[in-house]
């Protein structure tokens, strides 16, 4: 296992590097001028310009610019350049904007994606095991028929147009039809000389909306591949001899078929954590939710390299992360599959 998860390491590295390479060209090469959106000033003269493009080190060539965000510009003989010790010793950079170190602000709002993103997933599984369950159990029947064509819904409908439409509904609506309605945005409500961070409630019912927007892709997916594995499963000859035996057909999925129907959902759980946090991008943006999504949306418009390119980085660390999980959790869960 131990040389396994080594040599699956080592061969992320080339992937690691290319993506850097990639991304750090798009952002550089795309248009923008991040002079301009930290000074807010169109009028600035081209001296001091010039001064804090030295400063930032945007104006040295391209390559000499990735070299010092990968690996710092102590090697570097101008003093007058913002330290920096590169990405791969821990070192981010600065924020052009808030002028904060970019991993302590990713800190400041880690929690909140992580709650956001870890409701999303049990709530994903909690519902996508059961209806995937019954939809083999019923298959055929009306009940398989509407989960799979759902799934494919939910599947495809963007996560920003949902959630735009629940809070039409359910929040500007229903207040209008004086029904109780849920919250529209932000962790908490937010009352004057009211504290409302430590009500649980008030929390949940803020979390919740969001939550269930991103819940819908696992939801749809865990639902599909539940199925699929329950109707492989009850084929099997121990499946057929406890039918022998005159075991009921709710033991016989439920008991028997459930078990090793859900091994291959390990498969999926790392690709399905990577894939809510990048959708939580969007769907944190349109409910307020203070969390990396909107960090980085906010960096994009505003040119805030050092934090996009984290973004980027962190990124493509947690899905490199997360399908070595996903093989590692399956080669552990399922004593036939040898890690090797």
């Amino acid at each position: 296992m131990t040389r396994y998860v080594l040599r699956r390491l080592l061969q992320a590295i080339p992937t690691f590097f290319g993506i850097t390479i990639l991304t750090f060209a798009i952002v550089y090469l795309a248009p923008g001028d991040p002079v301009l959106q930290q000074t807010f000033n169109p009028r600035i003269s081209t001296a001091t310009r010039q001064e804090l493009n030295h400063r930032l080190g945007l104006d040295q060539p391209l390559t000499v610019q990735y070299l010092t965000w990968l690996i710092g510009n102590d090697w570097q003989e101008d003093t007058e350049l913002l330290p920096r010790r590169g990405i791969l010793r821990g070192d981010f950079g600065v924020s052009f904007i808030e002028h904060r170190p970019v991993l302590e602000m990713i800190g400041d709002r880690l929690g909140a994606t992580l709650l956001l993103t870890g409701t999303a997933t049990l709530i994903g599984y909690a519902l996508g095991i059961p209806v995937g369950v019954y939809a083999a159990v019923r298959r055929g029947g009306l009940f398989d028929n509407l989960s799979r064509i759902l799934a494919v819904i939910f599947n495809s409908i963007p996560g920003f147009w949902l959630s735009l439409i629940l809070i039409l509904i359910f929040a500007v609506k229903f207040r209008e039809w004086n029904l109780p309605a849920i919250a529209s945005g932000g962790m908490y409500t937010v009352r004057p000389g009211v504290d409302q961070g430590l009500n649980l409630l008030d929390r949940i019912v803020h979390l919740l909306p969001p939550a269930l927007v991103l819940a819908t892709a696992p939801i749809a997916t865990v639902s599909r591949l539940m199925r699929t594995q329950v109707l492989e499963v009850v084929q099997q000859d121990y499946v057929r001899t406890a039918r022998a035996k005159g075991v009921s057909e709710r033991k016989v999925y439920f008991l028997h078929a459930l078990r090793n129907a859900l091994i291959p959902l390990a498969t999926i759980l790392g690709p399905t954590l990577a894939g809510l946090i990048g959708g939580a991008v969007i769907v944190e943006t349109v409910w307020s939710w203070p969390g990396l999504g909107r960090l980085f949306v906010n960096a994009n418009f505003q040119r805030d390299y050092p934090v996009i390119l984290a973004g980027f980085v962190l990124g493509a660390v947690g899905v490199i992360l997360g399908n070595l999980l996903s093989d590692v959790l399956y080669g552990w869960i399922d004593p036939r599959v040898r890690l090797s």
